[in-house]
């Protein structure tokens, strides 16, 4: 796969929720600064299904990746943000898409908030949190482009 040469603010990004059994999934357009969770990747010990993620990229053919990054509150980094990055490094070579890195403390609990709100308990199924994840992630993301 190519990279593309869109410009800014016409670019389709995947984000991704990096977990060790689950790894969210949602796509993003730049245009409109939104995304949407598209669902999750199993994994084992943080490798995933790579035939699975493959096909999250076939169908979106995204310009670039957004691998969300898992700091302590204090910003540190933990042995979950050395695998994530490891993670992002992996998509990267497999797939030669751009990868960029997205801090993502509290996202996983403001996609239980947004989640609960919408659908009650039914609605906080683990791939539907971590694809929320992955959304906000990428909505993150897009916000810090245009500040």
């Amino acid at each position: 796969m190519s990279k593309s040469r869109k410009p800014v603010g016409e670019r389709t990004a995947l984000g991704l929720d990096f977990g060790k059994k689950y790894i969210g999934v949602a796509v993003g357009q730049e245009i409109t600064g939104t995304a949407s969770a598209i669902g999750s990747v199993k994994a084992k010990d943080g490798i995933p299904n790579w035939d699975d993620l493959a096909k999250y990229i076939n169908e979106w053919q995204p310009d670039y990746i957004i691998v969300g990054l898992p700091l302590n509150m204090d910003g540190s980094e933990q042995q979950l943000t050395r695998d994530a990055k490891k993670f992002g490094n992996r998509v990267f070579g497999r797939f030669g898409i751009v990868v960029e890195f997205k801090d993502e403390r509290l996202t996983t609990a403001a996609a239980k908030e947004q989640l609960f709100a919408s659908g009650g308990y039914r609605n906080l199924k683990k791939d539907n949190v971590d694809a929320a994840s992955a959304q906000l992630i990428i909505e993150s993301y897009f916000e810090q482009l245009y500040d």
